[in-house]
């Protein structure tokens, strides 16, 4: 079941602004430090308010990112005990049985937002996004798969936020990300994205570059 967007609720804040229509964001961290000071209101804000916690991570890094969540506030032995904190390896998610597949993913965050929807109203969805990096079939379509949400994301009121570490990616691929998210952090504060290309014009245009023997 789908759900349009009408009625957003209660304002949320996410680095210094109010997120508006266009809910999935593109955030570029240099610092894992720079992250958390970011990140950590915003997740701390759908705590309080009771709403979903749903974050995909680097497993290696779990310990670190739990920890990060408590320094923000979030009681988080309860959190996970309730499912109101809910956080899941790239192996449980984005990179489920062993390749990266961005029709199945993008089903996946479809079946997160709507199966938490009675329980929680928004569900705050948050990916570490260097699965891409590792070398498993399928990573190199993650420019394809941001798009394509873009045709899925403004059905449902709750936040993306794809996390990427500017200092891991190449300068290429960030640039086609930057072009995928209507909305952008850049230096820790949220901003339209003067850059973005909707969905089918970027998809016609990866078609093109693969025609021609590009990624």
């Amino acid at each position: 079941m789908r759900f349009p967007v009408r009625d957003l609720g209660a304002p949320v804040r996410l680095a210094g602004r109010t997120l508006r229509g266009s809910r999935h964001v593109c955030a570029f961290f240099r610092s894992r430090e720079e992250q958390d000071e970011v990140l950590g209101p915003f997740y701390r804000e759908g705590f309080e308010r009771g709403e979903k916690l749903f974050h995909a991570v680097d497993g290696r890094l779990r310990s670190e990112h739990l920890a990060a969540c408590r320094a923000c506030g979030i009681d988080v032995d309860a959190a996970l005990a309730s499912g109101q904190l809910e956080v899941r390896a790239w192996g449980d998610s984005y990179l489920e049985g062993g390749y990266f597949d961005g029709d199945r993913t993008i089903g996946i965050v479809e079946e997160v937002l709507s199966s938490n929807r009675a329980r929680y109203g928004l569900t705050r969805v948050v990916g570490h996004m260097e699965w891409a990096l590792e070398p498993l079939p399928g990573v190199v379509d993650i420019v394809e798969y941001e798009a394509k949400l873009n045709d899925v994301a403004p059905r449902y009121p709750d936040p993306i936020v794809c996390v990427y570490d500017l200092n891991r990616h190449s300068g290429s691929v960030v640039m086609d990300i930057l072009r995928t998210h209507p909305m952008v952090i850049v230096g820790g504060v949220l901003q339209e994205n003067p850059l973005y290309v909707p969905p089918d014009r970027l998809l016609a245009e990866l078609r093109s570059r693969r025609a021609e023997g590009g990624r």
